[in-house]
């Protein structure tokens, strides 16, 4: 079988074992916009369900610890940002507020934060009280990190590794024929906890970050002070690792000055509900 045979009936394979999406745009609607068709090779279950091992046990790992949720008003806070969040994100997947949202806060001088896929949101002390972040710069974060959720920016590199793996030759591997199911296992988690997303993801986060925080009553005005924070804080010295995952040009400010106009009426009808 010649190599380009070989190569089409490995990903014929693969797709029917994993059950593919193909390529599709996992968002909807919005006043941003963020359309894009994406290589999506595996379920959003399969994803989720690993998600959710992967946060039980950093969760388990921070408790164990002794640094899970160790300020309960800091806890309570976060958790009532993203309770106003939640339900907004119905606008881009109507799926979204369904989903088992979780929300912990892990004391650690890490200026980091992050959601897995399915809602499973960690915070990192060191983010809020280093930075002093006001409530308004919390929802930015927290609406930056749920959109690469609801984008499934995860799932995509989760999918595009294993393409880049089917065209090396090791696609058999990962129907369980060999070591590629752990070779799978290792990518998965490098998704899910490196989160070292594209330029694209970041762009397509901030945007629909942005209009997530608007629509839940918090001040978008608010994402221009933070990155300014964070650049701030990446300057003498080793950048934090949220930085290092989210780079802050000065570019990422005008676009988002850019999106204002868009996105504050959203927050003054917000403010008017309320």
């Amino acid at each position: 079988m010649i190599p380009t045979v070989r190569l089409f009936t490995t990903a014929l394979l693969i797709s029917a074992a994993l059950g593919l999406a193909g390529c599709a745009s996992t968002t909807e609607g919005g006043a941003v916009g963020a359309e894009r068709k994406q290589l999506l090779l595996i379920s959003s279950q399969q994803l989720e369900q690993m998600a959710a091992q992967s946060y039980a046990k950093l969760r388990a790992d921070a408790s164990k610890k002794g640094t899970l949720n160790t300020d309960p008003a800091l806890t309570q806070r976060v958790r009532a940002i993203a309770a106003r969040i939640e339900p907004h994100t119905a606008v881009f997947r109507r799926d979204a507020p369904g989903w088992k949202w979780e929300v912990n806060v892990i004391n650690s001088d890490e200026l980091n934060a992050f959601c897995m896929p399915g809602g499973k949101i960690a915070f990192y002390s060191g983010l809020i009280r280093k930075l002093n972040l006001s409530d308004n710069e919390i929802a930015v974060v927290m609406g930056h990190e749920i959109s690469h959720a609801l984008r499934e920016h995860s799932r995509e590199q989760v999918s595009q590794a294993i393409a880049a793996q089917a065209a090396i030759g090791v696609g058999a591997a990962l129907l369980g024929l060999g070591e590629g199911s752990a070779d799978l296992a290792n990518t998965v988690y490098e998704a899910l906890i490196a989160t070292r997303f594209s330029r694209v993801d970041e762009s397509e986060a901030d945007r629909i970050g942005l209009e997530l925080t608007a629509r839940a009553g918090y001040d978008p005005r608010a994402a221009v002070s933070l990155w300014q924070k964070m650049i701030k804080a990446s300057q003498g010295g080793r950048p934090p690792e949220f930085l290092s995952t989210h780079p802050a040009e000065t570019n990422r400010i005008q676009q988002i000055e850019s999106l204002l106009p868009t996105v504050l009426p959203l927050y003054e009808a917000a403010r008017r509900r309320s």
